[in-house]
């Protein structure tokens, strides 16, 4: 099987250097940069210096900066590893291809102020029906940390399409002994865990730099969960879905390991940083950062309520201060708890 993955950053790195290590059945794994300057830099040293400079990448995996067309040819799987603000060119460029097309991506698209076809924002699945309505497409998501599938160690990821085929595809391509991949027919809701968890991840973060205490966490994990089932729900996910992978456990790992950047972004701001600050410290994206605007906005159109996610962006703002936040949350009226 030839599988390519178009994107050089720390998680399409280490999906490929994973699969081409601990793999059996002899996958032929591609991994392509837009930047030429980058790939050079990996041919020479043999790592990624600039994303994961810990981990060596393996003599099996091909590198390649080969323009996107020819690159994608012959290929049996394309993996796309850019974030979510680079979906929409890559989906674009690849419209007519037949080999299935899936993402890594976990977010929201910023909104198109020109575009009334996407004033609040849309997920990949959303851009896709856009751009390139004929692809048989999919996610791969879940919680995994970078590194941590780099140095092949035990991960469990979802593998979400409409379609068996895709599915069947992905499992195929990267189900190995250190990465069990389970598959699920509900795309809708593996994004929406993906993308709402980030923004929860800086509540998160946020609680546990001011000291509120394994109580505190715990709550609010609890009831984040609870706002991704509801906005995944009135999108169209299945409800059991939040309890799985792409939903409890991506939001658990997210918002407690340290290798979170989400989560970092919270605790820097509860130690007093800027938001600007807080970001360009942390020299990766932080998908959580640029979705949380939209992701209340979506909320808010469709009538769902979830004040976890406006806190975080009225601190995000700058409109709120820590314990004001704190107490906004904590003065809601009493209700049901399953509601």
């Amino acid at each position: 099987m030839k599988i390519i993955v178009l994107g050089a950053g720390a998680w399409g790195t280490a999906l490929a250097v994973n699969a081409s290590v601990h793999h059996a059945a002899g996958h032929q794994l591609t991994l392509w940069a837009r930047d030429v300057d980058q790939l050079r830099a990996m041919q020479a040293s043999g790592v990624n210096s600039r994303y994961l400079p810990e981990v060596r990448l393996p003599d099996a995996l091909r590198l390649s900066a080969a323009p996107l067309q020819s690159a994608v040819e012959g290929q049996d799987l394309v993996v796309l590893a850019s974030p979510v603000a680079g979906i929409r060119g890559l989906l674009t460029e690849l419209a007519g291809l037949s080999a299935p097309v899936v993402w890594l991506a976990k977010g929201f698209e910023a909104p198109l102020a020109s575009s009334e076809r996407a004033p609040q924002g849309l997920m990949v699945h959303e851009i896709r029906a856009q751009v390139a309505p004929t692809l048989r497409c999919g996610v791969l998501s879940g919680p995994g940390f970078a590194r941590e599938v780099a140095q092949g160690l035990p991960t469990a990821l979802v593998a979400a399409s409409e379609h068996s085929l895709v599915r069947q595809a992905l499992v195929e391509a990267f189900h190995n002994p250190t990465l069990r991949v389970y598959a699920n027919d509900d795309l809708v809701g593996a994004e929406v865990g993906g993308a709402v968890k980030n923004v929860l991840a800086i509540a998160t973060g946020f609680c546990d730099g001011l000291k509120l205490g394994l109580n505190a966490r715990a709550a609010l994990i609890t009831r984040g969960l609870v706002e991704i089932t509801r906005l995944g729900v009135a999108l169209g996910a299945r409800t059991d879905t939040f309890m799985g992978l792409s939903g409890m456990g991506d939001l658990v790992l997210t918002a407690t390991g340290d290798l979170s950047r989400n989560r970092q972004v919270g605790l820097l701001l509860a130690q007093g940083l800027s938001l600007q600050e807080a970001v360009a410290s942390l020299g990766h994206v932080a998908e959580g950062v640029y979705s949380a605007r939209t992701v209340v906005r979506r909320a808010q159109a469709l009538g769902v309520e979830m004040p976890i996610s406006q806190a975080v962006v009225a601190l995000l703002d700058g409109q709120l201060h820590p314990q004001q936040a704190v107490a906004m949350l904590m003065g809601r009226e009493p209700a049901p708890e399953l509601r």
